[in-house]
């Protein structure tokens, strides 16, 4: 519940300022850039709303140097804009939660992807976005102005804090500039398409395909449904005879399974695009977004099916997206296997009867508490976010 004004500072000083404050004032902030993600945690939450809005705009770009910086409420979509028309991206595959809460797309910020650890498919063979954040200033929950990492590659001195604030959804520091590697388009792209497998099957293609000399980009697997019978899909980048060869040798690598047929643009970008924006969940009661060993998928999928919920896997199976009415356990399956789930949209009484995170392992618990302290020890940013 957004109990107070909302604060829209338009500078990094002016936002240390309010954190400061309200550091000595006993209140709680919750930074928020575009506002996409906004539903994900508690609801209720007593919390003063940070607006970030003013703070948008690339700083630097360097193409040659494959290099952005910018600040933290500049919009997804114009920095994807800006390095297409160079021939760039980034590599993570970052997308826009907006249209999963019912809201049009284009409000999701750069700071906020790199915030929620938001990546693609292709974060199985890219890594995830704190792979690609080079450097950062922030300011923590101590009020305190810092940075970390640097604007080059080669940066490797002290702590890589990068990996910390990465993921940590403002909950550690709210970032006021950062900097990201970026990436060369492919110059072409294949998907191929096996239909038909079971998710057991499916999963260990997948995992074949990748372990060949194929290097496949990404991989997926949708159930099957009334109207269509389940796809595995492995998409393949680079330059266009290596990808057309490496297609022709996915074939035979995969020829135990079923009959790889390459899909057409257009039905593999849709496709994609599916998978990344989690569309075949959309109307889903209660929206959960598990991670689990790629081993183990195939198992937790036969327990999804007997809580009647829906699903289908990215990341060869390590990310599992779940649709489930509100009622399903959802949570007791993923444990039992070792994963974790996080429930991203649900009934608010749901979302206040559970934690939204999965809960941590002791040590891991006792770890997360300790760097929550070093960073904000007051408990400024929005401390009841997932609790």
């Amino acid at each position: 519940m957004e109990t107070q004004a909302i604060l829209r500072p338009t500078t990094a000083e002016q936002l240390r300022e309010i954190v400061a404050e309200a550091g000595a004032t006993g209140r709680a902030l919750e930074a928020r850039g575009g506002g996409s993600k906004r539903e994900i945690g508690a609801p209720g939450r007593a919390t003063q709303v940070v607006e970030l809005g003013a703070l948008s705009g690339v700083i630097d770009y360097e193409p040659s140097e494959l290099v952005l910086t910018a600040l933290p409420a500049t919009p997804l979509v114009e920095i994807e804009a800006l390095l297409a028309a160079r021939g760039q991206m980034l590599a993570f595959e970052p997308w826009d939660h907006g249209p999963l809460f019912g809201r049009p797309a284009g409000a999701a910020t750069i700071g906020g992807v790199v915030a929620a650890g938001v990546a693609g498919p292709r974060r199985v063979s890219a890594g995830s976005a704190r792979d690609h954040l080079l450097g950062f200033t922030a300011v923590s929950g101590r009020g305190e102005a810092f940075k970390g990492g640097g604007k080059v590659v080669k940066n490797v001195t002290g702590y890589d804090t990068a990996k910390v604030i990465a993921g940590s959804w403002g909950q550690l520091a709210i970032m006021t500039e950062l900097t990201l590697k970026v990436v060369p388009r492919p110059r072409a792209t294949t998907t191929v398409a096996l239909r038909g497998l079971s998710a057991s099957a499916a999963i260990v293609a997948a995992a074949k395909a990748l372990g060949s000399r194929c290097s496949p980009a990404a991989a997926a697997h949708f159930s099957p449904t009334a109207q269509t019978p389940a796809v595995t899909a492995i998409r393949l980048e680079g330059f266009r005879e290596s990808v057309d060869l490496r297609a022709m040798q996915l074939r035979d690598v995969l020829v135990d399974f079923a009959d790889a047929v390459p899909l057409d643009e257009d039905e593999a970008e849709d496709l994609w695009a599916s998978a990344r924006e989690v569309r075949p969940l959309a109307a889903a009661e209660a929206l959960w977004r598990v991670h689990v060993a790629p081993s183990r998928a195939a198992a937790l999928t036969d327990a999804l099916e007997r809580l009647d919920a829906q699903w289908f896997a990215d990341w060869a199976g390590a990310l599992v997206w779940v649709g489930a009415p509100a009622s399903a356990d959802v949570r007791t399956p993923v444990e039992g296997l070792g994963g974790h789930a996080m429930l991203l949209r649900g009934p608010s009484d749901l979302l206040r009867a559970i934690p939204i995170r999965h809960p941590d392992p002791s040590g891991v618990a006792a770890l997360s508490a300790r760097v929550k302290q070093a960073f904000d020890p007051a408990g400024v940013l929005d401390p009841a976010r997932f609790s």
